[in-house]
């Protein structure tokens, strides 16, 4: 603490005092919200001179002091600015009047609590709350945890005189005048504000906003924000177009919050400015911010240096300690530090919690290390086993002997050899006497599986169904009849494996494929159908270290970084509009050599008809005025499951030379012959499922191609992307880059996947933090495994895990 800084404070809260003193207290009725204003100085002051008895009593007058009389605001005042005047040093306190009325409590106060529905603070009411939940604000909390997501400095004041044009600058200086303008066109009109600072006057112009007008006076001090550029009709005098304004009086110069400061940019929706958020926040802050409780265990904020959780949520949005504007951008400040790591903190505990139960208190299968069938299998493989594939099956019959249930997570490129390391383990079970499913996320790939299972199982004498949502009730029965008598060994299927009258004899081991496109009730459903089987999670979406450990913190990581011998890179293509013709030229070379090709279109839902519009006519088009002379096909998501698998055999047999899809192949399509992927749109795809599309070529022993059809103008997020995309091929670099670009929310589907939601944390950026606040939270439950000690902090790890933490035996 310094001096300077406590009076900093002081100066601050006298200010609105004195004004309120003046004339014998006849300003009361014009000092609004003098409470929030007070609690928020009052937490500075704790921070700043801890253990002084003034502060606590100053506390007291201002709990409640907007619904006191008259009467007691003037007596609560007078004894603030004595209260204040001990503080600075001038005297000693006297004693508190007798009299003084019992403070008003927060849980009681007529004010925000951070679980008060956003619809109920001062200047939203229904309408806004409703748009406000399209960026997932719905109560007050909501609205702390959105945090900016960008900066800008605006603090740095430069005179008139010596203005940039063209650059983004910012000026104060008195209103000489303020009027409206008329247009040569009809209904148009401009309101102009000329200031001046001595040195220079500029002009403040905001097209038909004629109603600012009466928002300025002459000799106001304002302060204005924006790009600078002449004004040829007004002696080339420096003109602002719609600059951010900040309108200054004696008592407001400490809380600017639009300009003359760092100043918070948030994202927005249609109806909500970023000054209105900017605004809402404030005044969001001003009324609960400084009673938000600390929730982190003493000895942890202690050891880590972190900030005090309200003063971490002031410095967040409206930043004064933090002056390096690229830090804050990166979310790398002290107070965005703050906040990421009681995310992450949060989160891991969850994880401990989940794994404690895994390993603690269930008892799983033993199985006998029986390896005959998979020395048959070894046998009839054309090709040999890669390094990394005998690593992890290793791995996983190390876990299947344990006594304890198995939960494993195998990840690896498109095409490392997956399917062949599930099923080695899926023979383990077997030869013990045991049932193994495989549930994949379409019936596609379902389809898939059971075909390449069979081809490899049958010939050991191992008897394979499938069991998906498209077969016939007889043909189902029949699969249901047998996976209950345990003589369907292997079953592959889809969500249909978890519905009620699926019963297994004796499940084993539940392989789950593509597992971040199932939630965690479905795991749970599924692996409770056997006396707690081995799980083993398989996905094709390369996941970074970091995101591994959080997102599958309960899980054990296996990875298949190999790839089989004789696979050439995909060679990553990308043509603008102007090109097409050249990229048809291209196809139609590969064509003639015998290859096949793929034609995306993004879908954002199968239900968006103008989406599965666009690929229908592209169909046609290219049939009827592309391609005449080859065959091509069309596959969507709302064709029914024979009239897909139609089409699929069609292009694996070569009789369709061309399949125009939606991303429904994005998945687990094996056409060994298909050389060329074409993506349109690309710029709407996420890099992990551009990498997905560009795994379903390749496969055979020819060269292959992917190539991006984008429009004519990318935004910048979109080029970053696609080179990216195009730099590399593997698939770990491309999901660091995912994650970089999207963060961890959208990179993987956080409430699917049962976890809490990220706001304030980044795992790549704050990979350090990932590992500190997972060893203290794996500490803490070894310590105190119901957090019986920490009240407070088991009430938000339940909150924010919204009772997730029962299904603790899967991953």
């Amino acid at each position: 603490m310094t001096v300077d800084d406590l009076k900093t404070i002081l100066a601050r809260i006298r200010k609105p005092l004195a004004f309120a003193s003046r004339d014998n207290f006849a300003h009361f009725h014009s000092l609004g919200a003098l409470e929030p204003f007070m609690r928020v100085q009052v937490a500075e002051l704790k921070r700043l001179a801890k253990g002084r008895e003034e502060i606590a009593e100053i506390e007291n007058l201002f709990s409640g002091f907007d619904h006191l009389s008259p009467d007691e605001k003037r007596n609560h005042v007078i004894r603030a600015n004595v209260l204040i005047d001990s503080l600075e040093g001038r005297n000693e306190p006297p004693a508190a009047p007798v009299s003084m009325p019992a403070p008003i409590h927060p849980a009681s106060e007529p004010g925000l609590r951070l679980d008060t529905p956003i619809q109920y603070c001062k200047g939203i009411g229904p309408k806004r709350a409703e748009m406000l939940q399209k960026l997932g604000i719905s109560t007050v909390e909501d609205a702390l945890a959105y945090l900016p997501w960008r900066y800008e400095d605006r603090g740095n004041l430069k005179k008139i005189g010596r203005l940039t044009y063209g650059s983004y600058e910012t000026v104060s200086g008195e209103v000489v005048s303020a009027e409206v303008v008329s247009t040569k066109r009809q209904r148009v009109k401009i309101f102009e504000l000329l200031i001046t600072d001595k040195s220079g006057m500029l002009i403040g112009s905001w097209f038909n906003q004629a109603f600012m007008q009466k928002m300025f006076r002459k000799g106001q001090k304002v302060i204005l924000s924006g790009i600078v550029k002449a004004n040829p009709y007004k002696g080339g005098l420096p003109q602002i177009d719609n600059p951010d304004y900040e309108i200054m009086d004696d008592t407001e110069s400490d809380s600017l919050i639009h300009t003359g400061r760092t100043v918070p940019i948030y994202r927005t929706t249609a109806g909500l400015s970023v000054r209105y958020l900017r605004s809402m926040m404030k005044a969001v802050l001003d009324s609960c911010g400084a009673s938000v409780h600390e929730m982190l265990p003493e000895e942890i904020v202690k050891k880590y240096s972190l900030m005090p959780v309200p003063e971490a949520y002031f410095e967040v949005h409206f930043p004064s300690q933090e002056k390096d504007i690229a830090r804050l951008n990166r979310g790398m400040s002290p107070a965005h530090r703050r906040l990421s790591f009681e995310e992450l903190f949060v989160l891991e505990l969850g994880l401990a919690l989940r794994k404690r139960g895994t390993i603690s208190e269930k008892k799983g299968i033993s199985f006998k290390p029986l390896d005959s069938l998979e020395k048959a299998l070894r046998k009839s493989l054309p090709f040999t086993l890669t390094r990394a594939q005998e690593r992890v099956i290793a791995e996983i019959k190390r876990d299947m002997i344990a006594g304890r249930p198995m939960n494993r997570l195998v990840q690896g490129d498109v095409g490392c050899g997956k399917t062949v390391v599930a099923l080695v383990a899926s023979l383990l079970a077997n030869e013990n006497g045991y049932q193994a499913c495989i549930m994949a996320p379409t019936e596609i790939l379902a389809e898939q599986h059971y075909k390449n299972m069979s081809a490899l199982a049958v010939p050991l004498g191992l008897t394979v169904r499938s069991l998906t949502g498209s077969h016939r009730k007889k043909e189902k029965e029949a699969v249901l009849a047998e996976i209950e008598s345990g003589s369907a060994q292997i079953v592959v299927g889809t969500h249909a494996l978890i519905e009620a009258q699926v019963k297994f004899k004796r499940l084993g081991l539940a392989v789950i494929d593509e597992q971040h496109r199932f939630g965690v009730l479905q795991r749970s459903t599924l692996t409770s159908k056997g006396y707690e089987p081995d799980v083993l999670v398989m996905t094709a979406t390369p996941i970074p270290r970091t995101l591994a450990l959080t997102v599958y913190g309960d899980l054990d990581v296996s990875v298949i970084d190999e790839m089989p011998a004789g696979r050439s890179p995909v060679i990553a293509r990308l043509f603008f509009e102007s090109k097409r013709r050249e990229a048809y030229q291209f196809i139609e070379s590969e064509l003639v050599k015998g290859r096949q090709v793929y034609v995306v279109y993004p879908l954002v839902e199968e239900t968006e008809k103008s989406d599965l519009k666009a690929a229908t006519e592209m169909a046609a088009h290219m049939q009827k005025d592309i391609f005449p002379h080859w065959k091509i096909g069309l596959l969507h998501g709302r064709m029914k499951g024979q009239e897909k698998e139609r089409v699929m055999t069609s292009f694996k047999a070569g009789d369709i030379q061309i399949l125009v899809s939606t991303t429904v192949i994005e998945v687990g399509v094996d056409v060994p012959n298909a050389t060329v992927m074409v993506i349109e749109h690309p710029e709407r795809f996420g890099l992990a499922q551009l990498h997905q599309l560009r795994g379903r070529v390749g496969r055979g022993g020819h060269q292959s191609s992917c190539i991006l059809m984008g429009p004519r103008m990318f935004v910048e997020e979109a080029r970053e992307r696609l080179t990216a995309f195009s730099r590399t091929n593997v698939g770990f670099k491309i999901a660091e880059e995912d994650l970089r670009l999207r963060g961890p929310g959208e990179f993987f589907c956080t409430r699917q996947s049962g976890l809490p939601d990220l706001r304030a944390a980044n795992i790549i950026r704050d990979a350090d933090l990932v590992e500190q606040a997972r060893s203290e939270a794996f500490d803490l439950i070894q310590k105190d495994p119901v957090l019986a000690g920490y009240p407070a902090l088991r009430e938000l790890v339940r909150r924010k895990w919204q009772g997730k933490l029962g299904l603790i035996n899967v991953g």
